[in-house]
């Protein structure tokens, strides 16, 4: 024999093992917000959920309404998103036997360092009345996320509402406008037209185009994020793969994965704060 044709033989056994490995190999798909992935966190995260159970995640990155109703139609494994009374309705419809906490950080309210309306403290409430006031620019992502769901019921609490616990948006200031958007796209429209802004801290520390922007309410117990993660019923979604959304959901709330989830950091400072029971 030739030592080409022997040199072949191991080379194509290589090959062929190799192919089979990548057609062998499992994905899931995910839906969840913009801030997970915005955040870098899901950079940091995933690879070493692959690393662990050989598992690659296909992410879909949207607002957490936009998430949940992914999910609700059947087209995602695993659901990872941030609005705890949205996510019990998803539960109590039958649509996930079990909502699982897994990590928390805050909302924060930016603005322009020189706050015109004059909201600086830690009261958001307070903050978005003198908003209203002035009249001053506020973005709002108003794309069904979970921040938006947390500005609203923010603004619920403002009293400017005569009829209900909905606030017009005329209610809000003639600054107000509402984008339709993610949550880096919002802060870059406030960067550009220096207007204040609600965003989820992870987000805000991993924005770069900051410009004359900074954190002016921020501590208020109101402004708490809870994240959670769900498998879609398999009753309901019998093709999903819910064996390997599962290995995410028992990783990503055990103690390795809360320790991944708590070593991400951005100079220095932590974005989000492991909490799952277990």
């Amino acid at each position: 024999m030739s030592f080409l044709k022997r040199f072949a033989r191991p080379v194509a056994a290589l090959l062929a093992a190799a192919a089979v490995t990548i057609a062998q190999a499992e994905t899931i798909t995910m839906a969840s917000t913009t801030s997970t992935e915005q955040s870098g966190l899901f950079a940091q995260l995933l690879p070493a959920f692959r690393q662990a159970s050989g598992i690659d995640v296909k992410v879909v990155a949207v607002g957490t309404g936009q998430a949940i109703d992914i999910a609700r139609r059947g087209d995602a494994d695993v659901l990872f998103v941030h609005d705890t009374a949205a996510e019990e309705k998803f539960v109590a419809e039958g649509y996930a036997e079990r909502r699982y906490p897994v990590m928390y950080n805050d909302f924060v309210l930016i603005g322009p360092k020189g706050d015109p309306a004059g909201v600086r403290g830690r009261d958001i409430v307070a903050a978005l009345k003198k908003i209203a006031a002035a009249n001053a620019p506020l973005v709002s992502r108003g794309d069904k996320s979970g921040t938006d769901a947390a500005e609203r019921r923010l603004w619920a609490q403002t009293g400017l509402a005569t009829d209900g616990p909905a606030v017009a948006n005329e209610r809000k200031g003639s600054g107000y406008r509402e984008c339709g958007c993610g949550m880096g796209p919002a802060l870059n429209m406030a960067a550009a037209t220096q207007a204040y802004v609600l965003s989820d801290r992870g987000t805000w520390l991993a924005f770069r185009n900051r410009a004359d922007l900074a954190v002016l309410v921020e501590g208020d117990r109101r402004l708490f994020n809870q994240y959670g993660v769900m498998v879609p019923s398999a009753a309901k979604f019998p093709r999903l793969d819910h064996a390997g959304a599962q290995k995410f959901v028992d990783w990503v709330t055990s103690p390795a994965g809360q320790a991944t989830i708590a070593s991400y950091r951005i100079g220095g400072e932590q974005l989000f704060f492991p909490n799952a029971e277990r």
